[in-house]
């Protein structure tokens, strides 16, 4: 098995930051800076955490990331899977708001404003209204994940995120019973998305994502803001994405900046514009071949078609014991 999923949204009152610690943040973090030895203060261990990824590019991050940071929950990592480089995560996307070539989010994606940035909540749901970031994370503490992450094109990606369980903030947010599924949408700005103004005319923007709402509150789907112990690069996915590991990537929205609690299926992006080759569900399912390549085989990045990196693709991704139950009684090939 992959991952071990923490128990989400516990938190004892030994874990509570104290006020002065708190008030202080500032002066700590500066204060990390300048010591080499800040590895052997068990209260910024969390941080020596943070930098153990090699290669990672620093980027500055907002102040709220950077006070969670020092209280994440970090994974051990796991047996038998090597992580992807992070240049290669980082520069092999697809976000076609930037362009349809794989490099293009790493090369235009820069120029994307990810601050200040706000989600709407709205539909069935007792607390609706205009949120920010920090807003939403505010009450729960930061986890790290180390997923799979499967493309409908056969590659997968090994990624360590951090975010919360996206089941923790639907509690509070608190949706009515009418709420079947959750929608999704990404940012739509133009001028500073190159790819939109490119005409790429088959997307009908924004971009749209769903799930079913038992498939929102699974603990294993996760609203993250970071990845490889660091706030997410804007190509992939700034400030706030989706990750959904048994379902193919284009499943785990981007950019977000909408959340709605819907009574219908919401008709997806990709579904839209061909439901002859992208379903709803979108599990990662190797008996199932897409219309144009067969999805039995991967190839694990980095790599080439003809490197030792091809295997066998794993149902729902590897994910099948807590999933499948999910899916109990439906027709995965009719329900792809």
């Amino acid at each position: 098995m992959l991952i071990k999923v923490p128990d989400g949204g516990e938190c004892r009152e030994s874990q509570v930051t104290p006020e002065e610690t708190y008030l202080n943040r500032r002066r700590v973090l500066k204060g990390l800076v300048a010591s080499a030895a800040f590895s052997t203060v068990p209260s910024l261990s969390s941080l020596a955490e943070a930098s153990r990824y090699a290669g990672v590019a620093v980027a500055k991050a907002p102040a709220w990331f950077d006070d969670k940071l020092l209280h994440a929950q970090w994974q051990a990592s796991p047996d038998g899977e090597s992580l992807t480089p992070f240049r290669d995560a980082t520069h092999y996307n697809n976000f076609y708001e930037f362009g349809p070539d794989k490099g293009d989010p790493a090369r235009h994606a820069a120029g994307m404003v990810t601050e200040p940035w706000t989600v709407m909540i709205d539909g069935e749901v007792e607390r609706p209204g205009q949120y920010s970031v920090e807003d939403l994370f505010a009450p729960s503490r930061l986890q790290e994940r180390i997923y799979r992450l499967r493309c409908v094109e056969a590659w997968p990606m090994v990624i360590p995120w951090l975010g919360i369980p996206l089941a923790g903030l639907i509690e509070r947010l608190a949706p009515t019973s009418a709420a079947k599924y959750v929608r999704f949408e990404t940012l739509a700005r133009p001028e500073q998305m190159p790819g939109m103004r490119a005409g790429f005319s088959l997307i009908d923007w924004p971009y749209v994502e769903g799930l079913r709402m038992d498939e929102a509150v699974h603990p294993l789907t996760l609203l993250a803001v970071g990845m490889y112990g660091r706030v997410l690069p804007n190509q992939n996915g700034a400030p706030l994405r989706l990750v959904v590991p048994w379902k193919y990537g284009f499943k785990s929205i981007k950019s977000i900046v909408r959340i709605s609690f819907v009574r219908e299926q919401p008709k997806t992006t990709w579904q839209a514009m061909a439901p002859d080759e992208y379903g709803f569900y979108a599990n990662v399912n190797p008996q199932v071949s897409h219309p144009r390549w067969s999805q039995a085989r991967e190839r694990r990045l980095p790599g080439s078609l003809f490197s030792p990196n091809i295997r066998q693709t794993q149902l729902f991704n590897g994910y099948a014991d807590q999933v499948s139950h999910l899916y109990a009684g439906m027709d995965l090939a009719r329900d792809y």
